[in-house]
């Protein structure tokens, strides 16, 4: 492994999840004239150009032919229809995942919530152990303890239910998606359409339940600008992104990255969006969570006897 890659690794990862998380929250607090834009209909479009973008990816796998390509998306997509209805359960929690972390943003600051939702280790940790039968070992347990008490210091009650909600769907729909992928030899991009296909489904069936009077009103576009455009696009390439270089990412640096985000977070919340006020327990939490964070990932030589749930 190349120390190129792994530094371009770490740069994409601080870039997506940072900017993703602090252009989120401005979009959704920026006073402007006329109606705010529907966050529902950015989860669709967001899905759509996912779908667009893993249609290219598998377009160039394909040796740019598209003969093969549309061999490919028949054989693999349309011919198996059962494999296909597989990725309906993650895709709507996934969905529901990506409507929450608008609602979050919109009631927390950057940084509260950066820290906060790294509870999503633990729930996927819970939901790997359940499901994919999976061990961790001691250093793994002591950090979730350690995780859950720093989020206990830093959490606040408003938009709080939100991301919990969204680490447990996250963790959920995570595990179910890594299990799907072992069970079967589809590539990575394949089963990324497949959840975009159904996340469009459930995500225009939520903006004609939650938002069809204020779609009738003023539009799907209502209240959309470049910035708005700027979320969209982060929210929809960001997976695809970390999923090209993850390969190349450790535990370790994966936690460097998390810690770099969590305190970029706090200091552009500060001094830019001035939305953020930080005190000492929010700092000792935020120290708990960067810790557990690098415990999660820490692997002993020689590895130390594993604990099954």
């Amino acid at each position: 492994m190349s120390t190129n890659l792994k530094y371009l690794s770490l740069g994409v990862l601080v870039f997506q999840t940072t900017s993703l998380v602090l252009t989120m929250r401005y979009s959704r607090t920026l006073k402007e004239e006329g109606p705010r834009y529907l966050s529902s209909t950015a989860v669709v479009i967001a899905e759509l150009m996912k779908i667009l973008a893993c249609v290219l990816l598998v377009y160039k796998d394909s040796k740019c032919n598209l003969r093969t390509l549309n061999r490919v998306l028949h054989d693999e997509i349309v011919n198996k229809p059962m494999e296909t209805l597989k990725l309906a359960i993650p895709s709507g929690i996934y969905t529901l995942q990506n409507n929450l972390l608008y609602v979050a943003l919109s009631n927390l600051d950057a940084a509260t919530y950066q820290v906060t939702y790294q509870l999503k280790i633990l729930t996927t940790a819970l939901f790997s152990v359940s499901m994919l039968s999976k061990k961790l070992g001691v250093y793994q347990w002591l950090s979730l303890v350690i995780l859950m008490t720093g989020v206990a210091f830093v959490q606040q009650f408003v938009g709080l239910i939100a991301v919990l909600i969204a680490c447990f769907s996250s963790g959920f729909a995570g595990v179910y998606f890594e299990k799907i992928l072992k069970e079967t030899k589809q590539s990575v991009w394949i089963r990324n359409i497949q959840l975009g296909f159904f996340g469009s489904i459930f995500g225009l069936m939520g903006v004609y339940i939650y938002d069809g009077e204020q779609l009738s009103k003023n539009g799907f576009f209502q209240g959309y600008n470049r910035l708005t455009w700027v979320v969209v696009v982060l929210q929809a390439l960001g997976g695809l992104v970390i999923a090209a270089v993850i390969k190349y990412a450790d535990n370790i640096l994966k936690g460097f990255a998390t810690s770099l985000s969590i305190i970029l977070s706090t200091l552009i919340s500060y001094f830019w969006l001035q939305d953020f006020v930080p005190t000492s327990v929010f700092f000792f939490g935020a120290i708990l969570v960067i810790v557990a964070t690098f415990l999660y990932g820490y692997d002993p030589k020689p590895a130390g006897n594993p604990i099954k749930a």
